[in-house]
């Protein structure tokens, strides 16, 4: 079988739907160790965020008729292995709300990256409707990283130099 666009395509749908369930167990894993309540309170709004960016997965997936099924992502494994090691780490420091956000922000950039790639390809293939789909959920993606960078900048990495 010749592997083109479409067969791309699927396989990349698959790994970003894996790798979003992987991200919405973790996020109330973060939300609990983060010491902010600013930082908290962004990680439970993307727990909601990411339910949506799921469900829009689906649609695609019924778009090109096929079924929502995950398939390993080493890429976000990694991330959010790091992620933990921070919690773990950095536990009780300033620096721990610094080394979440760090990390959360990999998260995202992995995000923007599959989504933007995948709005390309759906256009190229004629699937405007997936296309718009992946389109929203990049834009909440670079929204969530400009919100973090504002977090970030505002208080937590100042903090983040203080001695305990």
């Amino acid at each position: 079988m010749a592997k083109t666009l479409d067969t791309l395509f699927h396989d990349t749908l698959k790994d970003i739907y894996y790798a979003e369930r992987k991200i919405l167990k973790s996020l109330p894993k973060m939300a609990r160790a983060a010491q902010s309540a600013e930082l908290k309170a962004a990680f439970e709004k993307h727990k909601e965020q990411t339910e949506g960016q799921i469900e829009r997965l689906q649609q695609v997936f019924e778009i090109i008729g096929k079924p929502a099924r995950g398939k390993t992502c080493d890429a976000i494994e990694g991330i959010l292995a790091e992620g933990e090691e921070i919690m773990d780490d950095y536990k009780g420091t300033p620096a721990l709300d610094a080394g979440l956000l760090a990390a959360a922000q990999a998260v995202e950039h992995y995000e923007i990256t599959r989504y933007g790639t995948l709005k390309r390809w759906a256009k190229v293939l004629g699937m405007e409707d997936a296309a718009a789909l992946l389109d929203q959920t990049l834009q909440e993606e670079a929204q969530t990283d400009e919100d973090l960078t504002t977090i970030a900048d505002a208080s937590i990495n100042e903090a983040a130099t203080e001695a305990a």
